[in-house]
């Protein structure tokens, strides 16, 4: 029996209380984490804690994902992904991904991807995915055209991090798309 949320390296899973350290030890790293939605101040383990069980507490949604990409082989958490702005009605939606970085360049972000958009697309009838991602993060700019996704626009100067504006880049995927890649 296989399952749609395991790939060869990844398993996407639910976030569990546990899981607040390794989530608070890859927050520590302010490079990686300005490549992400925002630059949050430095949070204590209590509020780690907290915030880990109340994600573990919540109730799931079909659609509105939050997940932890954990390792295959031994379940340690290497990063998380998301959905938002899903719009049932048009049949599309937004992702976010964040990997750690002591796990990055090891096809973790790239397997958990096609996890997510197999899902989406073969499981919910979705038609259409999105990613926005900052210009200066150019490990994820490559990521996502390797992927196959292709740029759509900019949105120039909308965000301020790290003393300088930078752009930022919208990707799309059709379901058409993914799966003449993917199958």
């Amino acid at each position: 029996m296989t399952s749609a949320w395991v790939g060869e390296r990844v398993r996407l899973r639910a976030i569990e209380p546990e899981d607040w350290e390794a989530f608070l030890s890859f927050d520590e790293d302010t490079d990686a984490a300005r490549n992400g939605w925002r630059l949050h101040p430095p949070r204590s383990a209590a509020q780690a804690k907290k915030w880990a069980t109340e994600l573990a507490e919540q109730e799931s949604d079909l659609d509105e994902l939050r997940l932890v990409i954990a390792a295959a082989d031994d379940g340690r958490p290497v990063g998380m992904i998301n959905t938002h702005e899903v719009e049932r009605m048009h049949g599309t939606f937004c992702y976010g991904i964040s990997v750690g970085t002591p796990y990055h360049r090891k096809g973790y972000a790239t397997e958990a991807v096609v996890l997510l958009l197999r899902y989406m697309f073969a499981e919910r009838r979705f038609q259409k995915a999105e990613a926005w991602v900052y210009s200066s993060n150019e490990p994820s700019l490559t990521l996502h055209r390797r992927l196959g996704f292709v740029e759509e626009g900019r949105r120039r100067r909308s965000r301020f991090a790290a003393g300088r504006y930078d752009d930022e880049v919208l990707f799309g995927m059709t379901v058409e798309e993914f799966t003449a890649l993917y199958g």
